[in-house]
């Protein structure tokens, strides 16, 4: 988007120029202080940005009781998407078979861990019978899990896998002679994302009275949070993987708050009343897997809202179709640069009459540049005249002032676009691509936005008038100064996406490419 304002004679810049037209003229030293301002706010601030959250460590009072789990036996259940344990109300060491810890390990991906400190807790509180809790010790009966206390009421646990979907059934039966009432709950229990990363919302996920609710890791460092709602979920999201828990119930309160070192959110559901000699089924889901929309779409069928869960950013009517385009080149192509590549010709393309109608009134302002130059100094001291003079100038050659800036408006919204659909594409993570292992991280190499700055310069130069007056002028100075912004978003583009600075470089080129060939047809 550099290119229109780095151009001298653009309409937009001599409108500009006209209007701000005066006897004095800005000194050299001023241009240059405001610029170099300018740099240094923008590199402070992409510092700032880029930063991973730090996790405050500071001690808390509500500590997690450690339990002794050695006397409770551990099942290993194997399903086709996960493999998980589980020992007793407890569901850990979730591998998820279709995704490696980092970019080139053999290693599974591995949520909730376990070890006594990450995990998903099932459970029952109860005020007038006893209930199992994390250290009671169950039997097997086939595939069930079998617990009966010393009054007679049995609970029966039948744990099943659906993709990434755990279920968790909770047959109870009550051999009393009087009534039950039994409440269940769900928890999670982990430590922060250590790497937080700017733009993607990492921490607590709710989904309370059909909103999504997002709290960050440091805001749960300040305070704790509860919700009230009739159906939900909460549960913790990082850049690519969820672990949500939901219970069946038509009543809840979830809560999430800081525990020590680590973070809890729960949920509790309304109290279930169980008659003498009668039966109820208790369900609650948990969902351990990628935040892929299609992943979660499905997820929903059992967990009415997970599919929401995915934040695309404020253009997400732009980042979803390019995600999903990007997808689709993908599985032709079967390599994600060669699909950012094809999607960027594809986008410019789409482009391609808007941004024509702006290369060609670009081309029609530096023929115009002469006159201009004329009427600037012919009515230097009347400005009311010289605009009516430039306004007549831009009706003769049937042009705007503006024409140039629409394509570049329209390239801010695909930006960001693109930047949180990189982020947030699961596939993307690992993507290799020449000498890049990850296209969602930044080129550890810098190889790319080199090339960005450098095409960036070259199309701003193909678009800049030979002609150009070299005083000391308002024009001449910011002309000299923007030069420079090439250089500036070089140093910007370092610590991006390696995918995102492919778009920009390709798209880049491609610009280059369509003002060369029409500078070409104009010339003739």
């Amino acid at each position: 988007m550099v290119k229109y304002l780095n151009n001298t004679n653009s309409g937009f810049k001599q409108w500009r120029a006209a209007a701000d037209a005066a006897p004095q003229k800005k000194s050299w030293l001023s241009s240059f202080l405001w610029w170099f301002a300018i740099f240094v706010a923008c590199w402070w601030l992409i510092g700032v940005w880029m930063r991973p959250a730090q996790k405050n460590t500071t001690a808390n009072a509500d500590v997690a009781p450690v339990t002794d789990l050695s006397a409770v036996a551990i099942r290993d259940i194997s399903s086709d998407k996960i493999d998980y344990d589980v020992q007793g109300l407890r569901i850990s060491n979730i591998e998820l078979k279709d995704f490696s810890a980092s970019a080139g390990d053999s290693a599974r991906q591995v949520l909730l861990p376990g070890d006594a400190s990450a995990f998903a807790e099932i459970g029952f509180i109860s005020q007038n019978t006893t209930v199992p809790v994390a250290d009671t010790a169950w039997r097997m009966d086939d595939n069930s899990m079998i617990w009966r206390n010393g009054s007679g009421v049995e609970f029966r646990r039948n744990v099943t896998t659906d993709g990434y979907v755990i279920r968790i059934s909770d047959t109870i039966q009550n051999r009393t002679a009087s009534p039950i009432s039994i409440s269940p709950y769900a928890r999670i229990i982990r430590a922060a994302d250590k790497a937080a990363t700017a733009g993607i919302y990492t921490g607590v996920v709710a989904f309370a009275n059909n909103d999504i609710e997002h709290e960050g890791w440091r805001d749960l460092d300040k305070k704790s949070y509860a919700y009230t709602t009739t159906g939900g979920f909460v549960g913790f999201a990082d850049q690519y993987w969820e672990t949500i828990a939901s219970i069946d119930s038509p009543d809840q309160t979830m809560r999430a708050k800081k525990l020590g070192d680590m973070y809890e959110a729960d949920t509790a559901a309304a109290a279930v009343v169980i008659a003498p000699g009668a039966t109820s089924t208790i369900t609650t889901h948990l969902f351990a897997g990628p935040r892929d929309q299609s992943v979660l779409n499905i997820a929903a069928a059992e967990i009415p809202g997970i599919n929401k869960t995915v934040d695309y950013g404020w253009f997400w009517f732009f980042a979803r179709p390019m995600l999903w385009l990007l997808n689709a080149i993908h599985s032709v192509v079967m390599n994600y640069g060669i699909a950012i590549i094809i999607m960027t010709i594809f986008l410019r393309l789409l482009m391609w009459p808007l941004t024509r109608k702006s290369y060609t009134s670009m081309i029609a302002m530096q023929k115009m540049q002469p006159e201009m130059s004329r009427i600037q100094k012919l009515y230097a001291n009347d400005k009311a005249r010289m605009q009516m003079e430039m306004m007549r100038l831009y009706q003769t050659h049937k042009t705007s002032p503006m024409s140039g800036c629409l394509p570049m408006l329209l390239q801010i919204p695909i930006f960001f676009a693109l930047y949180k659909a990189l982020l947030i594409s699961v596939p993307m993570r690992g993507a290799h691509f020449l000498w890049i292992k990850d296209l969602a991280a930044m080129d550890p190499y810098f190889i790319l936005p080199v090339l960005m700055g450098a095409t960036m310069w070259l199309q701003s130069y193909l678009q800049t008038p030979r002609n150009t007056s070299s005083g000391n002028d308002a024009v001449a100075q910011s002309m000299r100064f923007m030069k420079w912004m090439p250089v500036l978003f070089t140093i910007l583009f370092a610590w991006m996406p390696a995918g995102l600075v492919l778009y920009w470089t390709v798209s880049n080129i491609f610009g280059i490419g369509q003002m060369y060939i029409l500078k070409k047809r104009n010339a003739k």
